[in-house]
């Protein structure tokens, strides 16, 4: 009976195993997501952007807005002051006489240009002109130009700056008490005369420095014909020639010179006509520094509002 009843049990669990292993399977599966109820609602468009106003107060911790840098300008050419020759535009010329006033030469000169109608320049050495004071009187009256030739002929590339000083202030007081005129040019004797004394004298006195490109080495008198010739065949428009008034074969040799001259079409003017003559060095024209727009009181910027159209509804099943 025993043996019967447990035979039976075995059975029945055996029967019941199955059924609670299916049991366990459904509870473990996970449970579908409810699905969300379908509405009628309109969809709201998003908002606008923000309009930034331009009179708002700048933040302190905005960047700074870069500015562009200013060009500049370009440095301006250092003014001329030594002349040898002038760049002009026509048949302009000038004649200039060193180392006088002599007391015969220099009066017929004088006759000579006025004949021609010719304006000349002359290089006076002071203690001739201290000699000669109605001379010089006579060479202003008549229209010509006087500059300084030192006082005694001074070779300034061995003298120093004071000896040279005191020779140009002495002549230059001379010519003033004589004539009520300041010389505004100099030519150093010899045309002797470094970079550094030319400039210091400048900077002193404002003379122009003159020197030449026509020499036709009258002082070694090397006749009136030699002397013409040289002048008439190497003067071209802007020359500066040189002569001198001291040398009796050089005032014979004038009258061919100045003839040839005329005829060619030749003007002749003085130094400081010459100069103001010379052909002007182009403009430079600086470009202007670049515009910085001030929006401080411009008027605000308009945005133009962001439309969404709104989806239609749903269709009703």
């Amino acid at each position: 009976m025993n043996g019967f009843f447990r035979l039976t049990l075995c059975a029945l669990a055996l029967t019941l195993l199955p059924a609670c292993s299916m049991d366990s399977d459904q509870t473990a599966s996970p449970q579908p997501a409810a699905a969300l109820p379908v509405t009628n609602a309109p969809v709201e468009p998003p908002a606008p952007p923000p309009v930034v106003s331009t009179n708002a107060a700048p933040s302190s911790n905005a960047a700074p807005t870069p500015v562009p840098p200013t060009p500049s300008p370009s440095p301006s050419p250092e003014p001329r002051f030594i002349y040898s020759s002038v760049k002009v535009d026509g048949p302009y010329i000038a004649m200039t006489f060193d180392d006088g006033p002599n007391p015969k030469n220099t009066p017929k000169l004088l006759d000579l240009l006025a004949e021609k109608h010719i304006k000349a320049t002359f290089f006076i050495v002071g203690e001739n002109a201290a000699r000669m004071p109605e001379i010089m009187k006579r060479i202003v009256a008549e229209g010509h130009e006087i500059g300084s030739h030192t006082w005694t002929h001074l070779n300034c590339s061995k003298s120093s700056d004071e000896k040279i000083r005191a020779e140009l202030k002495r002549t230059d007081d001379e010519v003033l008490a004589e004539t009520g005129i300041r010389p505004k040019l100099l030519r150093p004797p010899y045309g002797a005369m470094n970079l550094r004394q030319r400039h210091w004298i400048h900077e002193e006195f404002g003379y122009d420095i003159i020197l030449w490109d026509v020499d036709p080495l009258d002082w070694k008198e090397p006749g009136v014909s030699v002397v013409a010739h040289r002048i008439i065949t190497a003067t071209h428009p802007g020359s500066i020639i040189l002569s001198h008034d001291i040398h009796a074969p050089t005032i014979t040799a004038m009258p061919e010179v100045f003839d040839t001259l005329l005829a060619k079409g030749y003007k002749f003017v003085t130094v400081s006509e010459l100069i103001a003559l010379e052909k002007t060095h182009p403009k430079i024209i600086q470009p202007e520094p670049a515009k910085v727009l001030d929006l401080t009181n411009a008027a605000p910027a308009v945005v133009a509002p962001v439309v969404v159209p709104t989806p239609p509804p749903p269709a009703q099943p």
